[in-house]
């Protein structure tokens, strides 16, 4: 499989480096940083209501009651859509004055559907992921082209994007070297292409290299890369069109994991299942072995959503428990340990969860009060508790920009 996208921080000296799981963090050893993980949930600052949260890959970003995104986290690439560039470790507003019904936040960008159904984008484009038919960079929303009218968005953690009509057509756009756009091709586009098949979904999902979708019939039918078994299709093989997960299995949802390629779903009796790569155990089958067919998560919980991040997977079971399994390098299991679990394991806080989004070695939940709270890493303060970065040099930092230019994957 491709390697997962590079983290390195560069800080002033007396520095100690520890690789993590194929990735590289910096830390201060003179003096303790003021951006400290956490692997137990700490509440959002700012007393926001949320409807919703996305965790990205550097970044956060959530809806208010009110229908306002904010961001917060990394934004070396606009990616927070606040018109500047600079970091923030709490939430600041989408500028535009849109409603949002929901927000994505992916790989250095983010993207979002108004109230009316129109999509907007911000942050990093050099492959065309902000669909806006350029490749240049935007720190504010842009909107998506073609005129569509869309019910959902999903930002991928590879350079694309993919979104679902009213009408249950798909559209994707950005990176498409492996065949993640579903159009039958392997070319790049700036603006929406329409995945082949003439399918109708119900949802869609776009993950690290691949993309999957639920059909109204309740199947479930993936694209992209497959090196790792990610489209549980049995094989193997990339395929630039949807095929189908094997095994028959009647799906309420399904989310495609960022920075690895695997899927989890939930079946329509909450059942949860996951395929493709488990190094960390992020399948939950209490293994670490990849699986090109869909494997039951362990435990017999009944979830109503899996979220699948990197290298972590979460759940929220239908009485509003959160679960988490996989890695848990920077504490992004919230369990309050930093050791990794092939097999679910409890989110501590005994809070009442009504959503849970994993992302790049952290994970934010909304409660049903509507309060957020994250857990995991928090280099670039993307746990939005209002620590600053870690030290007045960090505001320097520079970061590794491998895969980032519009080239394959490292």
């Amino acid at each position: 499989m491709p390697a997962r996208l590079a983290r390195t921080f560069t800080l002033p000296p007396l520095v100690a480096i520890v690789a993590l799981a194929g990735c590289t963090k910096t830390t201060t050893g003179s003096t303790s940083p003021t951006t400290t993980n956490s692997d137990t949930p700490v509440a959002v600052a700012g007393g926001l209501s949320f409807v919703s949260l996305s965790m990205g890959y550097l970044q956060a970003c959530g809806v208010t009651t009110a229908g306002a995104a904010y961001c917060w986290g990394d934004n070396s690439d606009g990616e927070l859509g606040n018109g500047s560039t600079a970091t923030s470790a709490t939430p600041v507003a989408v500028a535009g004055g849109l409603t949002f019904a929901s927000v994505s936040a992916g790989y250095y960008a983010t993207c979002g559907v108004t109230t009316s159904g129109a999509a907007y984008c911000w942050g990093f484009n050099a492959d065309g992921q902000l669909g806006d038919g350029a490749t240049s960079n935007s720190a504010s929303p842009v909107a998506v082209l073609g005129g569509l009218t869309f019910s959902q968005v999903s930002t991928g953690s590879y350079n694309n994007a993919c979104g679902l009509t009213t009408g249950g057509a798909a559209y994707c756009w950005g990176y498409n070297t492996d065949g993640e756009l579903g159009n039958g091709t392997t070319t790049n586009s700036a603006t929406p292409a329409a995945v082949s098949g003439g399918l109708s979904f119900s949802s869609i999902s776009t993950g690290y290299l691949q993309a999957c979708g639920v059909t109204p019939s309740h199947a479930a039918y993936c694209w992209g890369f497959n090196g790792d078994g990610g489209l549980g299709n049995g094989t193997t093989t990339n395929s630039t069109v949807p095929v189908a997960v094997s095994g028959g299995l009647s799906f309420a949802s399904v989310s495609a994991g960022g920075g690895a390629s695997y899927t989890c779903g939930v079946t329509t009796a909450g059942a949860g299942y996951c395929w493709g790569y488990n190094s960390a155990g992020e399948l939950g089958s209490g293994s670490t072995a990849n699986s090109a067919v869909p494997v039951a998560v362990s435990g017999g919980l009944t979830f109503a959503a899996l979220s699948a991040g990197d290298p972590q997977t979460c759940g929220v079971t239908t009485s509003g428990a959160a679960y988490c399994w996989g890695d848990n390098s920077d504490g992004e299991l919230g369990n309050g340990a930093t050791t990794n679990s092939a097999v679910p394991v409890a989110v501590a806080g005994a809070l009442a969860f009504s959503a849970v989004s994993a992302g790049s070695y952290a994970t934010c939940g909304v409660t049903t009060a509507g309060a957020g709270y994250c857990w995991g890493d928090n280099n670039y303060s993307e746990l939005g508790t209002g620590a600053s970065v870690a030290s007045a040099a960090v505001l320097a930092l520079t970061r590794s920009t491998a895969g980032r230019e519009g080239t394959d994957p490292p």
